[in-house]
């Protein structure tokens, strides 16, 4: 660990609001986002009209305090100061000075009652907008192609979720009402001042060009700061996400020392551009009140000249030094708070980029797979993730219920030739067709659901174990359930766990084995009924008897289905009806076993290599 402070990834907010983004940040199209976040805000356009009507009655009544509460002083200065000096009927006014009291009593109520009107009405409103807002960005992340999560880290992806709408939602619920608020005291304080002493007023006012004029530099030397702590804190996530995930291969690979090491380097620069950042943003404050202290003391002489003149009452020189002293308050507010609503139109921005995202394009439906049988052909498919192609006029035809092994070096192509056929990506030239129907005119969830996937990285979450085998059809019975997990072998196992099915998984699945793992997404597969299953073997790191139990389930899960498998053991292929050997995107050869065993080419020369390996072994 760095030897310095824990950093606060606050971004430097002078509000204290927390999220990712830092003050500073300004948007490329600050108008434009400005404008598209205020239609999230349309819909509650009548509280957000209530909260205006309170923030003002609220300030208000505020700001006529100090004027009530000076003229009582001027009652007590007036009846003390003619007692003093033998006026004759001169006494202090009690009652008056009572009745003032009370009625700034009331004041400083009524204004807390319209202060906690705004806060509730507000907070409603900036919770449900980042509802919206968090609706929408989940409905947007469904729609994207699997090529965006291809092209872009986990922790960016969640950042723009997570804390940019965060931040969004902190300036609404906060900062919005702060802001109605100090404008509203900055032109109230300033009413109140002139109808005290226009002179006054004009030494007051001097001191806001000479803060905004100090303030500047500082402003624009920080955001380079901050710029540089969210770049650090985002490499800083990034690699605590990396090191936790992995923290096992991290361990077995003994390079603890170097994550700490890259950890401490991240962590230093962090704390360098943050305590700039903080240090430069500290300093404003500090000048900001030694400007409004000496106006302040300009204030007092000025004022004190003008009492022994009689050219203004004592109690009005104490409310005018009250309004003075909350001057610089609003539009110190004003100033932060505007520079946290540049932030977060920037987070809004970063959110609305990934709502602008192209999506899948959208199809028209025009055939159904309802009954699909299970023919599957590629007809002259050509497919790249760039303008170089990957794939060249491949053609592969299936039969209903026949098992396609696929095999071939890594990097052939076969998991592009499995994400073709679920559409995660288009083809760039021929077609896909599923029982002679193109799968460009079938919507994909339709096409979708005529599949059924076990892959080698399993992936349960957390819940029981009955809900993670539910979640291959929807509301399927208790029954079934345990049917599936027969077929599947799964039911031995989960019947000897202390809470059987209602055994709850971990995030990580980690209190059950790999096997026992691929055994549950088996069941999910055997549940879902489809007539098209894709299997990626996975018995690569289980022990022999497990291997043999999840190779008779997915033998169980096959039958009578059309199969791809995706396979790395050559030994558990011989039986397929169709074998596929693909290298650099292409199929170089095609046939079952015997007949690929005959051609003596790429997959006989695999073949043999694996067996005489195993054989060695």
């Amino acid at each position: 660990m760095s030897k310095h402070k824990k950093q606060q990834p606050q971004g430097g907010d002078p509000m204290g609001h927390g999220g990712m983004m830092m003050a500073g940040q300004k948007a490329k199209d600050f108008k434009g986002t400005f404008r598209r976040l205020l239609k999230y805000l349309v819909p509650r356009r009548n509280q957000l009209i209530a909260v205006f009507f309170a923030a003002v009655l609220s300030t208000v009544f505020s700001i006529i305090g100090p004027k009530v509460m000076g003229n009582a002083i001027t009652e007590l200065f007036e009846g003390a100061y003619g007692v003093m000096t033998g006026v004759p009927g001169a006494k202090i006014d009690f009652h008056a000075v009572g009745m003032l009291l009370l009625l700034l009593t009331g004041l400083y109520l009524v204004s807390s009652l319209f202060t906690y009107i705004q806060q509730y009405i507000m907070s409603s409103v900036a919770q449900l907008t980042v509802y919206d807002l968090r609706e929408d960005v989940n409905q947007k992340l469904e729609r994207l192609p699997l090529k965006y999560y291809d092209g872009r880290s986990n922790g960016e992806i969640l950042s723009r979720v997570t804390n940019d709408i965060d931040t969004i939602g902190s300036t609404l619920q906060q900062s919005i009402t702060q802001f109605i608020t100090s404008i509203i005291m900055i032109v109230g304080i300033i009413i109140m001042m002139l109808s005290i002493s226009p002179l006054l007023t004009l030494i007051s006012i001097v001191s806001l060009p000479l803060s905004i004029f100090v303030m500047g530099p500082f402003l624009k030397r920080s955001q380079k700061h901050f710029a540089d702590q969210q770049r650090s804190l985002g490499q800083l996530n990034g690699h605590i996400e990396e090191m936790y995930t992995g923290h096992q291969v991290v361990k077995v690979f003994g390079h603890e020392k170097k994550a700490i090491s890259e950890f401490d380097v991240v962590n230093e620069e962090l704390y360098e551009a943050g305590s700039k950042a903080q240090f430069i943003s500290g300093i404003i404050m500090p000048i900001m009140f030694f400007i409004g202290n000496f106006s302040y003391v300009l204030i007092s002489v000025v004022g004190g000249i003008l009492v022994t003149k009689q050219a203004i009452s004592i109690g009005d020189i104490q409310a005018f030094i009250t309004y003075s002293k909350q001057f610089t308050q609003p539009i110190t507010q004003t100033a932060n708070i505007a520079n946290i609503i540049q932030a977060t139109i920037a987070a809004a921005e970063r959110v609305f980029e990934l709502l602008d995202e192209e999506e899948e394009v959208k199809e028209v439906t025009i055939e159904s797979l309802s009954k699909a049988k299970g023919a599957v052909s590629f007809e002259h498919v050509d497919f790249g993730y760039g303008d170089e192609l990957l794939i060249e006029d491949m053609n592969i035809d299936v039969q209903p219920g026949q098992t396609v092994a696929i095999v071939g070096p890594t990097g052939a192509g076969k998991t592009t030739l499995i994400n073709l056929l679920m559409r995660f990506y288009e083809v760039k030239g021929g077609s896909i067709k599923i029982d002679g129907i193109d799968t460009r005119e079938i919507s994909r969830e339709d096409l979708r659901t005529t599949f059924g996937m076990v892959l080698q990285d399993t992936w349960l979450f957390n819940g029981t174990i009955k809900e993670n085998i539910a979640y291959g059809k929807m509301g399927a019975t208790e029954a079934e359930i345990i049917a599936a997990a027969k077929t599947a072998r799964a039911d031995h196992f989960i019947s000897t766990l202390p809470e059987g099915y209602e055994t709850i998984l971990n995030e990580e699945a980690s209190n059950i084995s790999q096997g026992q793992k691929q055994l549950l997404t088996i069941a999910r597969a055997v549940l879902a009924d489809p007539p098209i299953m894709i299997l990626d073997e996975a018995t690569s790191s289980v022990d022999t008897r497990t291997e043999l139990l999840i190779q008779q389930a997915m033998n169980k899960l096959m039958d009578g289905r059309t199969s791809f498998v995706i396979a790395h053991r050559l030994s558990t292929i011989r039986d397929a009806d169709l074998i596929l050997v693909m290298d650099k995107g292409k199929v170089i050869e095609q046939g079952t076993h015997i007949e690929l065993l005959e051609q003596n080419g790429f997959y006989a020369d695999l073949y043999n290599s694996q067996f005489s390996k195993q054989t060695a072994g």
